[in-house]
């Protein structure tokens, strides 16, 4: 009986417990605890209406969860105007993006895997989370910019996952290497380089502008009419009537090997060129490389392997 007595209180002391849980389950008033307010890069963009076509991006690529992680992310924001320029240049619609099989990439070309503020930001090559590779650049006032045609323009807006800088346009990764999009302009509507080209090819020099993104060039590219211009001034009637050699080397003193966007030129700096101990003077007020003028129109078309500025006079070593 003694045996059974303690039994009995060992089942009425576990089924105590059990009993009150049952009670307190039944309750109407049950006390919800809050769940912890985030502060997210992805929370913060939302909470600002200048972003709402960028997390509607976000949010139809399936980033939002991933870019709510731990991170650190420093994210380049396109704001809602930068957005509507990207999209009437490429000629495209809203809806035509957030339905792109690549708006994942290019969202994610914009995000640093890193906590970078404004004051760490520094020139030069910076790894996205895409993979990729995006080009800072500061120029003679401090102004940021990426890839030469991007401005960076608010910074440090904090999250508690990393920090947000804001673009005025959406930059995207270059496709073709400058050898390509050289003859893609000699080859379009309205024909560009096709004394470039030509020269290239009787050099033999389209494979040392051909390339990917572990070369740095920046190619200062003479129109058509600057050609046209030299022919005249030399007495010849084309590139066919120029000594290999000094087509070679007049070429070769058109390409710095590096990747320079307008950007990164500074005025009186001598800029050296591939053909051995011969450079290069810049002229910012007068936007001139020795005598010959930049066209602001056609500055910084980036390519996988370097840059193209066009030029509108081609350029003689001494």
């Amino acid at each position: 009986m003694k045996k059974s007595h303690i039994i009995t209180k060992r089942v009425l002391g576990l089924s105590l417990p059990f009993a009150l849980l049952l009670g307190f389950s039944s309750c109407k008033d049950i006390v919800e605890v809050p769940m912890p307010e985030t502060n997210t890069v992805v929370d913060v963009l939302l909470e600002d209406s200048n972003f709402s076509t960028l997390t509607t991006a976000v949010t139809t690529a399936g980033l939002a969860d991933a870019l709510s992680g731990d991170g650190p992310f420093t994210v380049f924001a396109p704001n809602n105007i930068a957005f509507n320029d990207f999209l009437a240049a490429n000629n495209l619609t809203a809806s035509g993006l957030l339905a792109s099989p690549a708006l994942a990439t290019i969202l994610t070309y914009h995000v640093v895997p890193a906590n970078v503020t404004s004051g760490q930001v520094a020139a030069g090559p910076v790894t996205s989370l895409e993979g990729s590779k995006f080009y800072v650049s500061i120029d003679p006032n401090g102004g940021v910019w990426i890839n030469g045609n991007t401005r960076v323009t608010a910074v440090d807006k904090m999250a508690s996952n990393g920090v947000i800088h804001t673009l005025n346009y959406v930059i995207t990764e270059p496709t073709q290497n400058i050898a390509e999009i050289a003859v893609g302009l000699s080859t379009s509507s309205t024909p560009q380089f096709t004394q470039l080209v030509a020269a290239l090819v009787r050099a033999d020099l389209v494979g040392a502008v051909s390339g990917g993104d572990s070369d740095n060039l920046t190619v200062f590219a003479p129109t058509d009419a600057a050609f046209e211009a030299l022919y005249d001034a030399l007495g010849v009637s084309g590139i066919n009537d120029i000594p290999l050699e000094t087509l070679t080397n007049v070429l070769l003193y058109h390409v710095v090997p590096a990747r320079a966007f307008s950007q990164d030129l500074r005025n009186g700096a001598n800029l050296p060129t591939l053909l051995t101990g011969k450079t290069l003077s810049v002229d910012l007020p007068n936007l001139e490389i020795n005598d010959s003028g930049l066209v602001p129109s056609m500055l910084n078309i980036h390519a996988t392997n370097g840059v193209i500025h066009v030029i509108d006079q081609v350029l003689l070593p001494e």
